[in-house]
């Protein structure tokens, strides 16, 4: 991913109020490694619950704020896969993400939800080597292979999510 700007990323915002963009708190963009990131994920330190993911989308970044399903008092937390990395070994740190669609769709209440890893290290889980399992006996042969196949499929669902927040219909 390319190094954005804190501009950029305000800028960026397709289904959040100017109120919300200016309260969104950013991660200090310096300490990030850029060239090992897919999309730019962080939770909100100051609001429990909301989340904010800004990818590239036809060349420009595309931000979206997300808020986390509520856990509510006493129920169970369930291992899911998440939908973008689709990492089998970590399995408990997913989260069902919600966004409001851009535009007027938005603003009638319209959301779209997905599961993302809970603190976004989408872009880690895809790099890791593959297990046994996945890889048989011959894991650093096709180490290559994989991490790139899941770059692109993270990459790909991301996207495909970005643009169904954008759609109108």
């Amino acid at each position: 991913m390319n190094p954005l700007t804190e501009k950029q990323i305000r800028d960026s915002f397709v289904n959040a109020s100017r109120r919300e963009v200016a309260n969104a708190v950013l991660p200090d963009l310096g300490a990030l490694r850029w060239d090992r990131l897919d999309y730019l994920g962080w939770r909100d330190r100051k609001a429990a619950l909301v989340a904010y993911v800004v990818l590239e989308l036809d060349g420009a970044p595309v931000g979206v704020r997300l808020r986390a399903a509520d856990p509510g008092a006493g129920r169970v937390r369930r291992r899911a896969v998440c939908a973008w990395c689709e990492d089998i070994v970590v399995t408990d740190d997913v989260t069902l993400y919600v966004a409001r669609r851009g535009g007027a769709a938005g603003r009638r209440g319209d959301t779209i939800g997905t599961l993302i890893c809970t603190e976004f290290r989408c872009s880690q889980n895809v790099r890791r080597p593959p297990t046994s399992a996945e890889a048989g006996s011959n894991v650093e042969a096709v180490r290559v292979e994989m991490v790139e196949r899941r770059t692109a499929h993270l990459r790909e669902a991301s996207t495909r999510f970005a643009r169904e927040v954008l759609r109108t219909a």
